[in-house]
């Protein structure tokens, strides 16, 4: 069972702390509750204040926590919701809590996952330097002047550096906590936790808005450009000599490091990309096999059929059928 805490934070919108208490609650148990199938549940979930005194929201709610956050030992997984629109209010009035983040945050042992301004807790507690961050795009200017080593990237929804993870606004909350589901519990429980919750899967697979490409948690720089460029460009016709120039490297160098950085060819490194999104869009719009094949770069739809069944074990017409927009029975 993997631990899970959400602070609770004065003057915080409601949602950024009920929607991840929700989602991480209901995966593994609600689905099977919906169709009739053993429980299992993955999270266990407890709520946390300073002092485990109530706190007033933003708008008129009161939230009664669980436990105060110095009771806790360890946590595998915590939650930063909103902190309110003034930063540096924020921080003098959350000073106790940025303390224990800094302690809690900085073994790598517990991932910190903030929320919309609650991601400046996160860099207040000196999580974020030399790091990716999103939050929300109407504080870019003041939070690049407060934190200023800290590679802000407003563009995404999401962000995820090693044990860090940002969410850009409120109802990034709702992402946030589907693509930690995830990351620590399969695919599978994360898309049944959000069929039955009636959402959308998690929108990481939207390039431009969303998480870095994957397998970038590497030091090779050109071929983590080459792997943005693909990652904004995957459905576009690729020709990787000409990538492979744009990065400052020769054909053949360029495969070989490509390949040792993040374990895949540059060409099945592509084809996971549109697969990824080809998934995505199987699980939550009603477009054609054909449409979602050339929507995802490939105008040969039995190529197509044939990869997706290579890469994920069903046909699309088979993984739609079990993942796609449909009320449980």
């Amino acid at each position: 069972m993997i631990d899970v805490t959400v602070i609770l934070l004065e003057g915080a919108l409601p949602s950024t702390s009920v929607a991840p208490l929700e989602i991480f609650a209901c995966a593994g148990t609600l689905w099977g509750e919906l169709v009739g199938e053993p429980e299992a549940p993955r999270f266990r979930v407890r709520t946390a204040t300073v002092g485990g005194r109530s706190v007033s929201n933003y708008v008129p709610v009161v939230l009664v926590p669980d436990t105060a956050l110095d009771d806790i030992e360890h946590t595998d997984v915590v939650i930063v919701p909103t902190a309110g629109m003034e930063l540096d209010a924020a921080r003098r009035n959350n000073a106790r809590v940025v303390e224990w983040l800094a302690q809690h945050g900085r073994s790598g042992d517990t991932i910190v996952a903030g929320i919309c301004t609650g991601v400046t807790l996160v860099a207040a507690a000196g999580l974020l330097s030399g790091r990716r961050a999103t939050t929300h795009w109407a504080l870019l200017d003041t939070c690049r002047a407060m934190y200023p080593d800290v590679d802000w990237q407003p563009h995404r929804l999401i962000t995820e550096c090693h044990n860090i993870y940002c969410g850009g606004g409120v109802y990034a909350s709702v992402d946030l906590s589907l693509y930690l589901v995830e990351r620590l519990c399969g695919h599978e429980v994360a898309v049944r936790t959000a069929k039955a919750l009636l959402l959308d899967t998690p929108r990481m697979w939207q390039p431009g808005q969303a998480a870095a490409p994957p397998r970038s948690q590497h030091d090779d720089d050109q071929v983590r450009r080459a792997q943005q460029w693909l990652f904004d460009h995957f459905r576009e016709e690729v020709f990787f000599e000409e990538l492979a120039a744009r990065v400052g490297m020769s054909p053949r160098n360029f495969a070989r490091r490509f390949k040792a950085a993040t374990g895949d060819a540059p060409l099945a490194y592509l084809h996971g990309l549109r697969i990824d999104a080809a998934r995505h869009l199987l699980e939550n719009e009603m477009l054609s096999v054909q449409e979602i094949s050339r929507a995802v770069g490939y105008d040969d739809v039995t190529f197509f059929r044939r990869l997706f069944q290579r890469h994920t074990g069903a046909t699309p017409r088979g993984y739609r059928a079990r993942f796609g927009l449909r009320r449980p029975a």
